[in-house]
């Protein structure tokens, strides 16, 4: 009896240190909302935390995210921080379960540790934005596809949410997430039953189901069943920065059906010049009044200068997988947010501008000489994972690699030829070439430490 007892005491003692290290890891993804004093804000935010009081669908901004911050008003958002950071080291945690055989709750703790000092990740989880939930969406296709026998049912299900729902907060995560699902289909033909047919269904699913979570959302805030719009308007301000627009104007003005033909000397250089601030665009109608105008450029561009846009997609994809600097949007001018924060949400507005990040003490110059170079060598070194774990017990990990990857080019093609190159676009998936690399590592140091042990241990 004493032994049982000593067993359940045991077990115990080990549950709660591995709640004090979730715990603890939980905190340090904290650390720079805590150090703010308030979550850390972006421009977009504003236009996400609107969806709920205004009621209309506006450009880009899921109204699925929207819903999820309504949920924090009146507690400073602090729940949707505690959500996006245990949901980061579950995540984490489940990665080291599964691809490194020790069962160390410390190494959880020490794997955040480390990607909160390198990477963009704190950042992430800090933000009041829906980058964070890009990497676990990604991670948690690769584990139904590739992993599913070792997940009971309830981490199945998790795993599905997990999808749908970062899906369902931007469109550009949820094409990556189609498009990783197809090429994943397609691979099953190759790599047969190393691809779970039921991972397929169930990842094919998430991401169905997160269209349909978008869709009823769009519908019960706006009462219109429509997709969130924007799409012809964002494609047009990465045209009009590529130089494409002024040249279908100047080949077609001028036009009196082409509103942009007496303002195409003084079009802005940028897309977010000309999206975001006030200007021709505000002038004439912004997206409603010109999406039927932006429409046809777009689209006549595409058939008239095909390979202008070839070579500036290629020219934008590669720009946009070198752009992965922390805390782009995130300053102390981001009047759009404020506005409506004090608009909407009043009780809010004091604490938001008691923060550091309100009163210019937050800056990103210093941090990004760290989290650049980690990154840009964490992808590159991620490369020969493909090629150095040929056979055995790294196969799996050159599968991770590969999954990881094509979501890094993915992202780099759709949000870089879309929307144009940001560094906001690379930094929310870049830090998760810097965690398969310690995933990595960590499980070479527990084969080394095995191997050794055994050979100390022969006779």
């Amino acid at each position: 009896m004493s032994g049982l007892t000593e067993l359940r005491e045991r077990s115990a003692a080990a549950a709660l240190f591995s709640c004090a290290c979730g715990t603890a890891a939980t905190v340090i993804l904290l650390l720079p909302a805590l150090w703010n004093g308030y979550p850390l804000l972006q421009y977009d935010t504003g236009g996400y935390l609107a969806r709920w009081y205004e009621g209309y669908l506006v450009p880009s901004r899921s109204t699925v995210f929207g819903l999820y911050l309504h949920v924090g008003e009146g507690w400073h958002f602090w729940p949707e921080l505690i959500v996006q950071s245990a949901l980061t080291v579950w995540i984490v945690a489940l990665a080291l379960r599964l691809y490194v055989p020790a069962r160390r709750p410390w190494l959880v703790f020490a794997v955040i540790a480390a990607l909160s000092a390198l990477t963009t990740l704190p950042w992430l989880t800090s933000v009041l934005l829906t980058d964070i939930f890009v990497v676990p969406g990604v991670l948690a296709l690769h584990f139904l596809l590739f992993r599913a026998r070792d997940l009971n049912r309830l981490e199945q299900a998790a795993l599905i949410l997990i999808i749908a729902f970062a899906g369902a907060t931007h469109s550009a995560t949820l094409a990556m997430l189609l498009g990783l699902t197809v090429l994943m289909a397609l691979l099953r033909l190759l790599l047969g039953s190393l691809i779970s047919r039921r991972g397929l269904v169930q990842g094919a699913s998430a991401v169905v189901l997160g269209a349909v979570m978008l869709l009823a959302a769009n519908f019960a805030l706006s009462g219109r069943i429509a997709w969130t719009p924007g799409g012809y308007g964002i494609a047009f301000g990465r045209m009009l920065q590529d130089g494409i627009v002024a040249r279908y104007l100047k080949d077609h003005c001028p036009n009196p059906e082409l509103r942009l033909c007496p303002y195409r000397k003084e079009l802005p250089k940028t897309a977010d010049e000309f999206l975001w601030s006030y200007g021709i665009f505000n002038d004439l109608g912004r997206f409603e009044g010109m999406n039927g105008e932006m429409r046809r450029i777009v689209l006549g561009s595409l058939i008239e200068y095909p390979f202008a846009q070839i070579e500036t997609a290629a020219l934008a994809t590669a720009k946009q997988l070198v752009l992965v600097g922390t805390g782009a949007g995130v300053h102390d001018q981001i009047w759009h947010t404020y506005g409506i924060i004090e608009r909407f949400i009043p009780t809010e507005a004091p604490a938001m501008h008691a923060a550091r990040q309100q009163l210019g003490l937050l800056h990103f110059a210093g941090i990004n000489r760290i989290h650049v170079p980690i990154a840009l060598l964490s992808m590159v070194a991620m490369l020969a994972l493909l090629v150095r774990f040929r056979a055995g017990l790294g196969n799996d990990l050159a599968l991770l690699a590969f999954t990881a990857s094509a979501a890094i080019l993915a992202n780099a093609f759709l949000c870089g030829v879309l929307s144009g190159p940001h560094d906001r676009y690379g930094a929310r998936i870049a830090w998760i070439a810097p965690l398969i690399l310690i995933v990595a590592l960590a499980r070479r140091a527990y084969a080394a430490r095995f191997h050794h042990g055994a050979v100390t241990a022969a006779p």
